[in-house]
């Protein structure tokens, strides 16, 4: 952790030393970024070095604050009921928008309250077993699943999150029962995994562990082709409900004007094509990937209204 503070600090006084402002409109003055997760992990990172950079590209301080709790729905929340003039956004990730909504009561409607500004990065999530495995494509995990009730032993980095939610939609969708067993963590599913203690795992871990030669990607659980086995399907490919795109993003109150909009299309591309933020995602493991607003709308709109059959269909709560 000493190593990356160190990292990020170097980088955001090379961006402040090298950067250059838009010209005059929208902003002229701070902007407030939300962000719903405590200080010092990814989303808090994400969240600086965006603050960092686009300030120093638009010529206004974009300043942090740090709004946790209720799962970074408080923080979200906070995005909503705010003006909708674009000097408050927020931070976003998939599970409080498109996933967690339709298993508890959120303070907000994610498709109703907010303005969807922009994705900068996205996951790949493989579907993953040992490369010494006798499972060599879905339809094999399923053949096993299905002949053996309860005994195939698959888990995901975050419990009750998208990638959990398009298993166990695929496992509903086939009839058959297997067995979730909940870790804390990437590194902890993979070592279960690899350990033998499991026989799947979906987790953005698996495209390394895959090139490591330690794993066989079966599936792909995000809407994109995974780079590392492009032949793999995603689970929608392959039939199955709901493959959720794996998501970091801005977003605003609804409503946000169009000349906010189009600023935040400019400069979000040029952020993300940038050296110094290059530096951060290649150590913080982020796949960068860009949507703008237009963009960004469908894939949430998209994801939320399959989350919420899938999960109805699966009576998760």
């Amino acid at each position: 952790m000493r190593g990356l503070s160190k990292l990020i600090g170097g980088v955001l006084l090379a961006a402040t030393m090298s950067s250059g402002a838009f010209a005059a409109g929208y902003p002229d003055k701070p902007i407030t970024l939300i962000c719903p997760y405590s200080a010092g992990g990814g989303g808090d990172t994400a969240s600086r070095i965006i603050a960092k950079l686009a300030g120093d590209m638009m010529g206004v301080q974009i300043n942090v604050e740090n709004k946790t709790g209720g799962g970074a729905t408080i923080g979200i929340s906070a995005v909503a009921n705010a003006a909708p003039d674009g000097y408050t956004i927020g931070f976003i990730s998939t599970s409080p928008i498109t996933i967690r909504p339709h298993m508890m009561e959120a303070p907000y409607n994610p498709i109703e309250d907010l303005t969807y500004i922009g994705q900068f990065v996205a996951s790949n999530q493989p579907m993953i077993v040992r490369a010494d495995s006798p499972y060599k494509s879905v339809d094999d995990l399923i053949k096993f699943a299905r002949e053996n009730p309860g005994k195939l032993r698959w888990s995901t980095s975050v419990q009750r999150g998208g990638p959990h939610v398009a298993v166990e939609a695929m496992f509903k969708a086939e009839e058959v029962d297997a067995t979730f067993v909940p870790f804390k963590g990437g590194s902890k599913v993979l070592a279960a995994l690899l350990g033998g203690t499991i026989e799947m795992a979906m987790i953005s871990e698996g495209n390394k562990s895959t090139l490591d030669g330690q794993t066989r990607i079966l599936a792909e659980g995000t809407p994109n082709k995974n780079p590392v086995t492009p032949e793999a399907p995603t689970l929608t490919e392959a039939g199955y409900p709901i493959a959720p795109a794996i998501f970091f993003g801005l977003a605003g109150p609804k409503g946000l004007p169009d000349d906010v909009l189009a600023k935040w299309d400019e400069v979000l591309p040029k952020v993300l094509a940038s050296p110094e933020f290059k530096q951060i995602a290649e150590a913080q493991q982020w796949t960068v990937a860009h949507a703008g607003h237009a963009a960004f709308t469908k894939i949430v709109e998209t994801d939320y209204a399959a989350a919420k059959t899938a999960i109805a269909a699966i009576g998760m709560k």
